[in-house]
């Protein structure tokens, strides 16, 4: 099975080629580019880059991942619509997971760990995870001195630094992982969750208040 597999709930633009088969999820292509102002002039460009690299067409994918936040509401739009409109195009299943858990599957770690992205305001989005990769607390967003840590000596993410724990990687979501969390429902043949994005925050845009009488009139 040829999988899309795509993220812009980070700074970083992620777009890739996975192959799922009796192996697990791999990797054929793919380009990512730390640039948080970029998601929407880069994404399409790299996956047109990695489909060349592979050799494959959009026509030979069977189904598409895409991360679903938590993340900035500008950022997380372009790959999310990105993904439906691919999806309604090519007339394949869009499956929707938690970029959080993409990184958690692919920490380099075995036990307990936490994930950490910068959701500015000097806060953070997080998630706890058991040794299996069962979420077990958030997603959320807090200040990092508010993120419960006890019982945690490992993070990962781009934040995870900022937790005072020993940070490894992934930074950020990668295809593979992305396509992990999802590889169950892919080969069961599943239907996809709603593409809903995974806002944590109320957006900071807000309804302009009613304009004042002029000159006293009422």
């Amino acid at each position: 099975m040829l999988v899309i597999a795509l993220d812009t709930s980070t700074p970083a633009v992620t777009a890739g080629l996975v192959v799922l088969d009796d192996g697990g999820p791999r990797s054929v292509a793919e380009r990512v580019a730390v640039n948080p102002r970029a998601h929407g002039e880069l994404l399409m460009p790299h996956l047109l880059a990695a489909l060349d690299e592979a050799g494959r067409r959009l026509a030979d994918v069977d189904a598409i991942v895409v991360g679903d936040g938590p993340g900035p509401f500008t950022g997380l739009r372009v790959g999310m619509v990105t993904a439906a409109a691919l999806g309604q195009a090519l007339d394949v299943p869009v499956h929707p997971v938690c970029g959080l858990d993409a990184i958690a599957v692919a920490a380099g770690h075995d036990g307990p760990l936490l994930v950490a992205t910068d959701a500015r305001r000097k806060e953070v989005y997080w998630a706890a995870y058991d040794a299996a990769r069962t979420r077990t607390g958030g997603p959320a967003v807090q200040r990092p001195a508010d993120v419960p840590v006890d019982g945690y000596a490992v993070a990962a993410g781009e934040s995870a630094e900022a937790l005072g724990l020993t940070a490894v990687e992934p930074r950020h979501p990668a295809p593979a992982g992305l396509v992990a969390v999802a590889a169950a429902e892919l080969r069961a043949g599943a239907e996809p969750a709603p593409l809903v994005p995974r806002y944590l925050r109320r957006p900071d845009a807000a309804e302009p208040a009613p304009r004042k009488p002029v000159g006293g009139l009422r």
